[in-house]
């Protein structure tokens, strides 16, 4: 049979405070799929592929994230194709080049794991040892969670693929899960990477750290909040963690990897991040195609609210406001994927949902506080909730949680004038559906 061949993309992975060594920049390299994984140096090589298909201009560099925060009541489209308005006006079409280029991305990505989860386990190269085993098959775990994570929460039910494939055709006929069972596979996959996984501190690899934090995600999005509440207090027990002051701490003067981060994407200038060239100006060097709008500079920019969350936004030469969380040349900004501040936040949540509402504020107000705005003096249940809601609004405001905030805690009527409970997830992509009459299409599309 013909060998199928693909490009596994390198990014650079290092941090100041040190990454190991073999996840350097390596030169791109094509390999047979059948011979991908057969000694310690192929291993290595095919989990660099992993986190560059997650680091990929289509997932996580910007296409994915920018349904997140396009779909929110933030940013404003200032460009002229119609696909990118679809999402701010919630009227998403089937044929939209994005919800595709997203899907197709996160499932290279799961592909590329499920290759280390199905073949690292039977190399024998003695140079690999069994805790460097262990671990680049517990990081293919994680990321293939995080994707099914990502896939569950923007289009319901999903394929779950978990086993490898060496060509398009055959992942065709396998019919969609339902949504309880593709976040089923999201902690299966959670749970079996947990004990595979260092207890360190990597804020650019995933670690047993790392799963804490998407654990307490996912339960907060299955309103488990004992179970959220349980692994947001492991991150924020651990002082290498922290909520660095100011707030633009954590991403100005070229900052990477501090306290702040718990799990972050690096980019280099060989491997670009293609957020800034969105998010800036054309006086430096970007298109400006999507903005923050009125409303988000008005809260940005007062003090009461924003505090110093207002260097998330700068105004150009022509005195147009523009998002400033990606701004270096050249493009190496970091993808924020998990930030402390998220756990603060989802543990107060939780702790409001429990009735721990002293709790509940004492969370918050490390937030507010960072911010330099006074604390909250909600003393409702209702009220603190609202209070995090908002907050969350700010402290993420151009990262990509304001549309699943809203939807999970079933707010989009009121917040986004939703009505319609078929637009709360996304269609699945007309091509994929022309191609695999297994596929069924999400109700309403």
């Amino acid at each position: 049979m013909k060998k199928f061949k693909y490009l596994l993309y390198i990014v650079l992975l290092t941090s100041a405070t040190g990454c190991d060594k073999y996840l350097d920049v390596q030169p791109l390299e094509s390999i047979s799929d059948t011979q991908t994984i057969f000694d310690k140096s192929s291993a290595e090589t095919a989990i660099r592929g992993v986190y560059s298909a997650l680091s990929n201009s289509n997932y996580y560099g910007t296409t994915f994230q920018s349904i997140g925060y396009l779909s929110g009541d933030n940013i404003q489209w200032t460009g002229s194709q119609s696909q990118v308005q679809e999402f701010i006006n919630k009227k998403v079409n089937a044929e939209n080049a994005t919800i595709s280029g997203a899907w197709t991305a996160i499932y290279r990505t799961i592909n590329r794991a499920n290759n280390v989860i199905a073949k690292v386990p039977g190399v024998t190269d003695p140079l690999l040892t069994e805790a460097l085993k262990n671990q680049i098959v517990g990081e293919a775990y994680f990321v293939r969670a995080l994707a099914y994570f990502d896939l569950a929460r923007t289009w319901g039910g999903v394929p779950l693929i978990v086993t490898p494939t060496s060509n398009p055709t055959q992942n065709r006929g396998i019919a969609r899960s339902t949504t309880a069972q593709t976040y089923a596979q999201v902690l299966k996959d959670l749970e079996t990477a947990e004990p595979l996984l260092p207890s360190t501190t990597d804020r650019f690899r995933a670690t047993r750290k790392t799963v804490w934090a998407l654990r307490s995600r996912y339960h907060l999005y299955q309103k488990e909040w004992a179970k959220a509440e349980e692994y947001a207090a492991k991150l924020l027990s651990d002082n290498t963690f922290q909520a660095v002051k100011p707030y633009s701490a954590f991403f100005a003067n070229d900052a990477r990897g501090t306290q702040e981060s718990v799990f972050e994407i690096f980019y280099s200038a060989n491997e670009t991040n293609t957020h800034r060239g969105q998010w800036q100006p054309q006086t430096n060097g970007g298109t400006r195609q999507w903005a923050p709008n009125d409303a988000l500079v008005a809260l940005l920019n007062d003090a009461t609210k924003g505090g110093n969350r207002s260097t998330l936004v700068a105004k150009d030469n022509q005195n147009r406001w523009y998002g400033n969380l990606y701004y270096r040349t050249p493009a190496t900004d970091p993808t924020y994927v998990i930030r402390i501040a998220e756990l603060y936040l989802i543990r107060a949540e939780v702790r409001a949902q429990q009735d721990k509402l002293a709790d509940a504020l004492t969370d918050l107000n490390v937030i507010r506080s960072r911010a330099g705005i006074s604390p909250s003096t909600a003393a409702s249940k209702d009220a603190v909730l609202l209070d995090i809601e908002n907050e969350r609004r700010l402290e993420f405001a151009l990262e990509p949680h304001r549309w699943y905030d809203i939807v999970r805690t079933g707010r989009a009527a009121q917040v986004f004038n939703v009505t319609d409970p078929n637009r709360l997830v996304l269609p699945i992509p007309s091509g994929e559906l022309l191609i695999d009459k297994a596929l069924v299409q999400n109700p309403g599309y």
